[in-house]
């Protein structure tokens, strides 16, 4: 028997996410066949009145898969316990519940859909009461959303609070963008295939360019919002997971640790800077009206919008910068890697006064219309001179697998979970790199080193921006460009 106990049940995750996520796997019949999950909250409620708020949820966020059989069969899996999980004799009636289900044996697997805050007294109090380890041959796991800490020092702390609870190996960091078959398919593009391998490399790659751009402002996370800013919302970890899978080495097998010791070492070869130097590689924007949104400072100077300059500092990437950019209110939401090659050495064709030649550009497209684009040059038809014209040779999944939509993150990683595979879930170090990595950055804006510049809302983010890849001589692929 495998238990899946929410802490936060009553909470938003579970509602928006959680609730709908998991009837949908029921639905496909993908779920363990002897798996019972168990809200936990302090708010006291019956197991029907769970089931029912449950129900509520589903048919708000998942109302299109809504079948009343299927959620019969669904709810008969649910149960809820009142629990306060932060304190101490807080989880009897959870411990008691567990004993008398599992008659004396069974696997456990506890979400913390709770605030960051909570996570370390609530292991700590899981241990106390035994449930992190479990006799019999049954399996204990222990799943927590990001943010993991709000810097160097405190994700150390929360690491070190965890892993006195819990193994390292019992212990799975969710970053929903890992679980995107998108971002999977950067390695499978890599890894699995020979043409790109010898061009992968500082000989033939200008720069790399990695976005992701949102339209949405706050929508209610404000208060959050106005205390993280985006360098810690979205660089310290989806920014360098794509930038970790870009220039990662193949590892000898598709396995947790082995894919996660080749992340690191991309990780551990890019510089940590002061906050000096990263100064000088930051510019940072705040879009229009961001200091009206509720929750937010009235004189608040929180980056709504950042690019930065970083380098791996090995023998493939040497000399390579990875441009990283990211915003709230941009003009299109789009998630995409762009490696921009090299331009040849030699151009024997004339290219018009005023005009200058596009060079080889490969754009992994991980969201929206998911897919790669390869853009070469081509001869434009005409009776007389040779004029070279961009083309793309394109892949779309949506054209490649028709009436197959790409599966939500949160399933891919709830399975995996379940499952045991944790090659999808960050570890402790690959966490404390990456903070190491961004904390200068942030120190940088906090110190007044880089002030945010304004920028419009539904634009392409602040003029500084623009202005800082030209200092280098290059240019911005366009968010969401017409291909």
């Amino acid at each position: 028997m495998t238990t899946l106990v929410i802490f936060g049940a009553t909470g938003d995750l579970t509602a928006r996410m959680l609730a709908p996520f998991l009837y949908r796997l029921a639905k496909r019949g993908r779920l363990p066949q002897d798996l019972k999950i168990v809200g936990s909250a302090r708010t006291p409620l019956s197991d029907d009145a769970f089931r029912e708020r449950m129900a509520k949820d589903v048919r708000e966020f998942a109302k299109d898969d809504w079948d009343e059989g299927k959620w019969r069969d669904f709810a008969g899996r649910l149960f809820y316990v009142s629990a306060d999980a932060g304190k101490h004799g807080g989880l009897d009636g959870l411990k008691a519940w567990l004993a008398k289900s599992e008659g004396g044996g069974g696997n456990r697997l506890f979400y913390l859909a709770v605030a960051p805050t909570l996570y370390g007294d609530i292991a700590k109090q899981l241990a106390a009461e035994r449930l992190s380890s479990q006799e019999g041959g049954g399996w204990s796991r222990l799943i927590i959303e990001k943010p993991f800490g709000r810097d160097l020092s405190s994700a150390r702390a929360l690491n070190q609070t965890l892993r006195g609870a819990f193994d390292e190996s019992q212990i799975y960091r969710i970053d929903h963008y890992l679980g995107k078959d998108t971002v999977q398919n950067v390695l499978v593009f890599r890894f699995a295939n020979t043409l790109f391998e010898p061009v992968w490399n500082f000989n033939f790659i200008d720069h790399v360019q990695i976005t992701v751009s949102e339209t949405v402002k706050m929508e209610g996370r404000g208060e959050y919002y106005d205390k993280a800013g985006v360098l810690r919302d979205m660089f310290q970890n989806h920014l360098l997971q794509l930038l970790a899978l870009t220039a990662m080495e193949a590892p000898a097998h598709f396995q947790a640790d082995t894919l996660r010791n080749e992340k690191v070492k991309v990780l551990e070869a890019v510089p940590v800077l002061t906050p000096e130097e990263a100064a000088k590689r930051l510019v940072v924007g705040q879009y229009a009206g961001y200091r009206s949104e509720k929750g937010v400072a009235p004189d608040s100077h929180t980056p709504t919008f950042a690019a930065l300059e970083l380098n791996v500092e090995n023998w493939r990437w040497r000399n390579v910068p990875f441009y990283l950019r990211s915003g709230k209110a941009m003009k299109r939401r789009r998630s995409e890697v762009v490696i921009q090659f090299r331009c040849p050495p030699h151009l024997m064709f004339p290219v018009p006064a005023g005009q200058t030649l596009q060079c080889n550009r490969l754009t992994m497209t991980i969201q929206p219309d998911e897919g790669i684009d390869l853009n070469f040059q081509s001869k434009a038809p005409d009776d007389g001179t040779v004029q070279l014209r961009p083309t793309d040779l394109r892949f779309r999944y949506k054209d490649a697998y028709p009436g197959a939509p790409l599966p939500e993150a949160y399933e891919r990683l709830l399975m995996d979970a379940l499952a045991g595979d944790a090659h999808l879930f960050m570890r402790s170090d690959e966490i404390e790199r990456a903070w190491e990595i961004i904390d200068p950055f942030v120190a940088a804006v906090d110190r007044g080193l880089v002030q945010p510049q304004e920028y419009a809302v539904g634009s392409e983010g602040p003029h500084c921006c623009d202005q800082f890849l030209g200092a280098a001589g290059r240019t911005w692929v366009p968010v969401g460009r017409e291909k």
